[in-house]
């Protein structure tokens, strides 16, 4: 087995990020060593676009995703939008940019240069707190570094209610939200529900890591409750 070559590392607020190869189509990215990414392990990116994309109503979609990552999310939502949609793509990190359009861009067919995609070096909470009105979006995906997990997640900027609410105004009617977690979360299933959404979670393939994927839509009207969730 061949070792891995850093092609690339940048200092983050997170930690080191690095980008690794040790074949054509072998690469990782890491964060402080910690593995985030496998270009050979995507399949929970691939269902996160799908699940997310196919069937989307409207004249011409517009879909946010949050985190660009190795491109495949990118991707496979280009694969699933009619050819007048665009996609808005969030990312914290310009280097993730340059890795998409360099040693990665064969990886997705170049992707992040489809002439659809509009990418932002940008929080994602911050594309999403900026939309509504006019200008809403018939799609969120957020396929971000860390998924909710299974903490106390009330009050988190990323799956906490605040944004969640925020996000129901960001998604135009009969728009949806998808969500790539490392795990089930039952924390995050309550703040979808407690803020006006339907949920379900799928669990994509068989095997491996308990990757899941939620899906959720907005209800005609948010729940209320004489006590607090």
């Amino acid at each position: 087995m061949r070792a891995w070559t850093v092609l690339d590392q940048v200092r983050t607020p997170d930690g080191l990020l690095e980008l690794r190869q040790r074949a054509a189509d072998d690469f990782l990215i890491t964060v402080d060593g910690r593995v985030l990414m496998n270009s050979r392990a995507h399949r929970s990116e691939v269902g996160l676009a799908r699940l997310g994309c196919r069937g989307l109503e409207g004249p011409v979609p517009v879909v946010l995703i949050g985190g660009l990552g190795m491109g495949y999310t990118l991707r496979a939502a280009l694969d699933c939008l009619p050819a007048d949609a665009r996609v808005v793509v969030a990312e914290l990190n310009p280097c993730v940019r340059q890795w998409c359009e360099g040693p990665l861009a064969a990886l997705t067919a170049n992707a992040a240069r489809d002439p659809r995609v509009e990418i932002r070096i940008e929080d994602v909470a911050q594309t999403i707190a900026a939309a509504g009105g006019e200008s809403r979006f018939a799609a969120i995906l957020l396929d971000l570094y860390e998924g909710p997990g299974t903490g106390d997640l009330r009050d988190h900027p990323l799956y906490g209610r605040t944004i969640l609410r925020a996000i129901r105004r960001a998604i135009a009617p009969g728009g949806r939200l998808a969500v790539w977690s490392e795990e089930p979360s039952a924390a995050y299933e309550r703040n979808l529900r407690a803020t006006g959404f339907e949920v379900m979670r799928r669990r994509l393939g068989r095997g491996g890591l308990r990757h899941a994927v939620y899906l959720a839509t907005a209800m005609a009207a948010v729940p209320t409750s004489g006590r607090p969730t």
